[in-house]
Parts: C-alpha cells; sequence; structure tokens
C-alpha cells in the first residue's frame, strides 16, 4: 500500500515531512537524547564565550554554580577545550580526547548555525562514560601512555653515566695523579680533551667528570666519531631538518648534540672528524648553537664536550689535517691517561676488579692467578692496555680450569714477554717495544733534558727543541711531566 504524506510512524513523525519541517522537530529530541546520555554538554557563541553550560558537566570541572561562568571565554574555565577552533572553522571535531586533571575523556564538538547557515556558536559533549563501545580504545590509549613513560624513563636511565672516578682502578702514582685532574675537571665546566693510547680507559673517566660534575643529572652521550661513515658524521652530530636530502626521513632527526643538551657529549676519537665540518663543531663549541642539516634554524645548546684521542693532534695540526683553533678549543683541560705498562703496580687491582667482573657476568667462579702468572702478566707491554687485560682474561675464562698458572698464560699470550727482561725503571727499547713507544720514549726525554737545561724556564726550552711554547705545553701534558719534573 501506498504511503501519503500525512501517514505517521509509531514515534509520531510524518513520513515525506520536509527538510525544514524535519529539522525543526528532530534537532530538539537529538539535543534533548545527547545532553540526558553525555557526562556533560556546553555551548559557547562566536566570541567562544560560554553561553550554557548543565549541570552535570559543572560538577564534573568542579564549578559550584553554572549561571557563574555564563559569559567568560571557554579557555578561562576550560584550558584544554578546543571549542574555539570549532568557531572559527566552522568544522566539527566529532571524536577529541580531552584531558580533566589526570584523566582524559571523549568529546565531540560540533558547530551550531541558525536558521540562515550564519555560524552562531559551537555545542561540545562529553562522552565518556556513556560511550561503553569506545572503552577498549580508552583504556589501549592509556596503556599506549604508560608505555610511553615507561620508555622515556628508561631511555633516561641509559643515557646515565654508569661510571664515577673511583672505577679507574689503580693507586699508583700515575694512576691517582690522572683521577686528581679528572676530579679537578669536574668542577670546571669547560672543554676536556683525554688523550691516550687506545684501552686505557678514556670513556670511563669522561663519565666519571660527569658523573661529579654539577651536570650529573642531565644526559650523557658517546660518540665514536670513528666508527660514523664519514658522509653520516654530520647528520648524525648536528641532526637533520626533514627531507634536508635525497632518502631521507620526512621527519626531523635530531642529532647527538641536542640529545645531550643539559648534560655531557663525550666525543671519542675527535682526530678522526672530517675536516669540513670542524669548522661546524668550532662553531657549536663557541656559540653553544646547532644548525641542523638542511636548516636555516639554529638551536640553543648548554652542552659541556668531553673529546678523546690516541693519536698525535699536534702532528695533524702541523700537517693541515686538523684546525689549529678547533685544537685550541678543544685543549682546554688536557689530561693525559697513563698506558699500563707506566702503572704496572695497579695491575694486582685491575686483576682482582675484572676476574670478579668476568665471573659475574659468566657465572662462574673467578680464576686464581698464581704468583709467576702475575709476574709474567706484570711484564707484559700491554699496548691494548686495559681492554687487551681483560680480553686476555676473558679467554683465560674459558680456557682454563680454575687456575692460570705462567705455562698456561704464555699459552694464550702471543709474543710473552719474560719477566726478567723487564726493567720497570730504565726501560730500554727492546724488540717488544714498537717504534712508536721508542720514538715517544725519546721525545719524552727530550723534554726532560731541554727543561734541565734550561732550568725548568719553557719558553726558552720551547725555542731550545725548536717548537712552540704552545706546542710544548702540549707536549708535557701528552708525557705526564708537570713543574715537579
Amino acid at each position: 500500500m501506498a504511503i501519503s504524506r500525512g501517514d505517521l510512524d509509531q514515534h509520531g513523525l510524518i513520513i515525506g515531512v520536509s527538510p525544514e519541517r524535519f529539522r525543526a522537530v528532530a534537532m530538539p529530541l537529538l539535543f534533548d537524547h545527547l545532553n540526558a546520555q553525555c557526562e556533560g554538554t556546553i555551548a559557547v557563541n562566536r566570541q567562544a564565550r560560554i553561553v550554557w553550560i548543565n549541570d552535570k558537566y559543572a560538577e564534573k570541572v568542579g564549578i559550584s554554580d553554572p549561571r557563574s561562568v555564563l559569559g567568560k571565554e571557554i579557555e578561562e574555565v576550560l584550558p584544554a577545550s578546543r571549542l574555539r577552533e570549532v568557531v572559527e572553522s566552522g568544522q566539527p571535531s566529532m571524536l577529541d580526547l580531552m584531558a580533566f586533571g589526570s584523566e582524559h575523556f571523549v568529546v565531540t564538538r560540533i558547530p551550531l548555525r541558525d536558521e540562515d547557515g550564519t555560524l552562531v556558536g559551537a555545542l561540545g559533549f562529553v562522552l565518556f562514560d556513556r560511550a561503553r563501545h569506545l572503552k577498549p580504545l580508552m583504556a589501549k590509549y592509556n596503556s599506549l601512555q604508560s608505555q610511553l613513560v615507561a620508555t622515556q624513563h628508561e631511555l633516561a636511565k641509559a643515557r646515565r653515566a654508569r661510571y664515577t672516578i673511583a672505577g679507574f682502578i689503580g693507586s699508583s702514582a700515575a694512576a691517582s695523579e690522572v683521577k686528581r685532574q679528572a676530579r679537578r675537571a669536574a668542577q670546571l665546566d669547560a672543554t676536556v680533551l683525554l688523550r691516550g693510547e687506545t684501552g686505557t680507559g678514556k670513556e670511563l673517566l669522561a663519565q666519571g667528570i660527569h658523573n661529579l660534575s654539577p651536570r650529573a643529572n642531565g644526559p650523557f652521550v658517546a660518540v665514536n666519531v670513528a666508527a660514523i661513515p664519514e658522509t653520516l658524521v654530520e647528520a648524525e652530530l648536528f641532526g637533520t631538518a626533514p627531507g634536508a636530502f635525497t632518502g631521507a626521513d620526512r621527519k626531523a632527526r635530531i642529532g647527538k648534540f641536542e640529545v645531550a643538551n643539559g648534560g655531557t657529549l663525550f666525543l671519542d676519537e675527535i682526530g678522526d672528524l672530517p675536516l669540513p665540518l670542524q669548522a661546524k663543531l668550532l662553531r657549536v663549541l663557541q656559540e653553544q648553537e646547532v644548525e641542523p642539516l638542511g636548516s636555516n634554524q639554529v638551536k640553543p645548546l648548554n652542552v659541556r664536550v668531553i673529546a678523546a684521542t690516541h693519536i698525535d693532534l699536534e702532528a695533524k695540526v702541523a700537517a693541515g689535517q686538523f684546525r689549529d683553533d678547533l685544537y685550541y678549543r678543544l685543549n682546554v683541560l688536557a689530561l693525559r691517561v697513563p698506558p699500563l705498562r707506566e702503572r704496572r703496580e695497579d695491575i694486582p687491582a685491575l686483576l682482582e676488579h675484572l676476574l670478579d667482573d668476568i665471573a659475574n657476568r659468566s657465572a662462574q667462579a673467578p680464576l686464581e692467578v698464581t704468583d709467576d702468572a702475575l709476574a709474567l702478566l706484570s711484564a707484559q707491554p700491554w699496548r691494548g692496555n686495559v681492554r687487551e687485560l681483560r680480553n686476555l682474561l676473558e679467554r683465560a675464562q674459558l680456557d682454563v680450569d680454575g687456575r692460570l698458572d705462567a705455562p698456561a698464560l704464555r699459552a694464550l699470550l702471543i709474543d710473552p714477554v719474560t719477566p726478567a727482561a723487564h726493567s720497570p725503571t730504565a726501560q730500554p727499547a727492546t724488540a717488544a717495544q714498537t717504534l712508536a713507544e721508542q720514538l715517544a720514549q725519546a721525545e719524552r726525554q727530550a723534554l726532560v733534558d731541554a727543561l734541565q737545561a734550561m732550568a725548568g724556564n719553557r719558553q726558552q726550552a720551547a725555542e731550545r727543541l725548536g717548537i712552540s711554547r704552545a706546542g710544548l705545553y702540549a707536549k708535557l701534558a701528552l708525557h705526564g711531566l708537570g713543574k715537579h719534573d
């Protein structure tokens, strides 16, 4: 049977009614239903001032008298509200999350128009808790928020320095002096240059300096410049703008300087920094601001730099491979980390510490080292220093059954030096010494001779050696020579 325009359905609405009439009848019903089912309703005018708020909404946000907020700007009452955006754009925001203290609620916002379609205001509804189907979504959102906070906390812990200056094992004169200098450097917020052979513990001292400094609660970020491909060093250190180069991420990439903001950046093997980037590093150190690759904006920084190298920076400066102005900027506080062969009396303490640590990591009992094995260990040149010693002990933990004696140790050493050949005082040039070691020993002796000949006058000693006064100071620091020497 055909339905006439005058027929009514079971709810009293005329079937086939005009759109205008339908809106006039349906909209009040819709509003009344939403107002009854939602947790709160609020309305603003074109100026985003509150014109109406229901009792439930007022109670939810702690307003005792709803009439007291009428006429106020929406942000004054609800700082997180975005009803002003709806008024200004005329576009609805059907589902959004809005903060109420420590909780988040699902809200919807729609523009209000008069009969002519003119925008007159906006209406906001708090849907949660009535929107039962959104509860799983909210639960997942809250879970992700908790995971994000936990991840950020773990990341902050990972960027904390683990070691202290006391972790530099040894009580020899050389070890005590470098720890004294490190403690002094920790209190001076200046750039530090750690010089020493590979495996001597430069990063450990860098972490110790950071942990004893006023920046201890900030991040400690370590970067091995030599381990980064030359084409990526700039992006790694200084960051990139979105799409800075072909194939780059559309999002900005934060560089290590920004990651270390408020803390310390440790630049290991600084001598391997490409020459074109040395000028940019110098500017960052001088101005305390960084300009990401592909960006025209500079970002302020508050970062302390500790650099380290095992190479002769003065030689690289002389060869034009390292900028002299950057060298002087880095060499503000210079610490020479002594090689293990210059503090052999620390080997027993190092052995005890390393063997305990290796045993804990391997879940085995620590090795017992006999006296003859200890004497043999003390005689070795240890060109890889503490790192080489640790690697040997780790192999011994796997290969030796509980007790390390001299014969077992000799089997692990590549070219063992017998204890009788070792003289800790004279240290003559032997076949066990490399050319670099012999040259370093000769250079140190030349410095001592020049200072003695000039009665300690460093300017005259530098002229006698044919080097600059700054070069003399750098070499004295490199060889651990002070005024008492």
